[in-house]
């Protein structure tokens, strides 16, 4: 993490303003001094050292932001920005968000925290935040109009509330939302409960992420945020495949996976080789007798769903939007199905006007996997990622799910490719194939089926 002379010089004279309940002035005397991260890197868990503790969150692609205790309420520091997100190696995109990320760094605290957010806003226009999920005072609610007035550039503003139940949760404006959601404007909030609870089991691995998706013309760098539903880069934390991290756990850990869902469509997220629980909603958590297994959940706009599961199958498994269009990127919807096309002779043709065309689409797309096309730059190939057997032809929200025997405990670092025991991957056949087996004649004599064979008209047969 990067702090700055620049930073420093800026905060340490900002001025505060109340968001909605009365703060002390003794209270907002030195704020604490924003952290600030550019690595996009899956930071290790924040262990913390102050306040109640508790089994601390791991955030895809992310980090959680450190704070500092004053007079028993834990303080944050949140800045509002302009920033540029690394979508992938060699695609880095304009965004908005906040202390240097988009999303911005997860928020953990303990249930019965008293909890002193301030706000930075540092954008080209008045922005607020909404906690969204959490039960607040209606003046923390942060609708700008309704609940506050909006943060203008330059200000801060406090926030101020008890974190009274425990779950998952989520940070996002209300103000100026569509443009200010759609640049990257978002992160999690994690509230852990302060004793064992009935409903929440104690787990190995805690992963949370969010589902994001922008607009962004091959060859630029800020996305269309008019956009309805029309998207074509779709990520998990602002990252697509392969650049999004592993998911490494140890095999037989009780593994839970938080997902929050702020694009403009729902996602039916989808895992292999193991059944899960869904353990958590906006609400809260799930009463284990509303519980069933399942390998795909829905999530829907504006939620959260909190997944756990034991991780007792060794291997590589995939994770990802069953959705076959959120797993690729870059992808222009209108293009014409060429499938079944005979292009003989105009390959030639068209090379006379465009010398670097190639065909491509006549036996399907899997060609887009293995041919390095050139690309306007600044851009994510459509289809991209190879695995230890070749491409793996996906993008956008895909990753990996590493169960490992010998990944020790708390280790989050990747293993590597799984090594397959011999005899369990599919192979090629070159014996003789079986006999297809064929249906018997059929020796149906009902009425319907002798009329259906010797059908009369008036008496005569045929």
């Amino acid at each position: 993490m990067t702090n700055t002379n620049s930073r420093r010089q800026f905060f340490a004279g900002a001025a505060a303003s109340v968001a909605g309940l009365a703060v002390a002035r003794s209270a907002l005397a030195g704020l604490p001094e924003p952290v600030i991260q550019t690595s996009v890197e899956t930071a290790p868990p924040l262990i913390p050292t102050t306040g109640r503790p508790y089994n601390p969150v791991v955030t895809l692609n992310g980090w959680t932001l450190p704070w500092r205790m004053n007079d028993g309420v834990k303080e944050f520091h949140l800045v509002a920005e302009p920033v540029v997100r690394e979508v992938s190696p060699g695609f880095k995109v304009n965004m908005w968000g906040y202390n240097g990320q988009s999303p911005g760094p997860t928020i953990e605290v303990v249930e019965g925290d008293r909890v002193r957010i301030f706000v930075t806003n540092k954008l080209p226009e008045h922005t607020t935040i909404h906690w969204h999920g959490q039960r607040l005072p209606s003046g923390m609610d942060g609708v700008g109009g309704l609940n506050q007035r909006a943060i203008p550039v330059g200000k801060t503003f406090v926030y101020e509330f008890e974190a009274r139940r425990p779950g998952t949760f989520m940070y996002h404006p209300h103000a100026d939302e569509m443009v200010q959601m759609a640049m990257g404007m978002m992160g999690m909030w994690v509230t852990h409960p302060k004793t064992k609870h009935p409903h929440i089991s104690e787990v190995d691995r805690d992963f949370c992420f969010l589902l994001n998706a922008f607009d962004i013309e091959p060859g630029s760098k800020t996305p269309k945020v008019n956009t309805m539903t029309d998207f074509n880069i779709w990520c998990w934390n602002s990252r697509v495949f392969p650049a999004i991290d592993t998911l490494n756990v140890r095999l037989n850990d009780r593994v839970r996976i938080r997902v929050g869902n702020l694009t403009m469509t729902n996602h039916p997220i989808h895992l292999h080789g193991h059944e899960f629980l869904v353990t958590g909603t906006d609400g809260g958590p799930t009463p284990p007798s509303t519980r069933w297994y399942e390998v795909t959940t829905d999530v829907a706009v504006g939620q959260m769903r909190q997944i756990e599961l034991i991780a007792d199958e060794e291997g590589d498994w995939a994770m990802h939007c069953h959705k076959s269009h959120h797993t690729m990127n870059a992808m222009g919807h209108a293009v014409p199905t060429m499938i079944g096309v005979d292009h003989r002779g105009l390959v030639k043709k068209i090379q006379k006007v465009a010398p670097d065309y190639m065909l491509m689409g006549e036996r399907g797309m899997a060609d887009m996997g293995e041919m390095q096309m050139s690309i306007p730059d600044n851009t994510a190939p459509m289809m991209t990622g190879t695995g230890q057997f070749g491409p793996l032809e996906m993008g956008g929200m895909f990753t990996v799910f590493k169960v490992r025997k010998d990944q020790k405990p708390g280790d989050y670092k990747d293993p590597g490719p799984y090594q397959f025991p011999e005899g369990t991957v599919a192979y090629e056949w070159n014996g003789a194939l079986p006999p297809t087996p064929r249906p018997a004649a059929s020796a149906d004599t009902t009425p319907a089926a002798a009329t259906a064979i010797k059908p009369t008209v008036k008496g005569m047969s045929h």
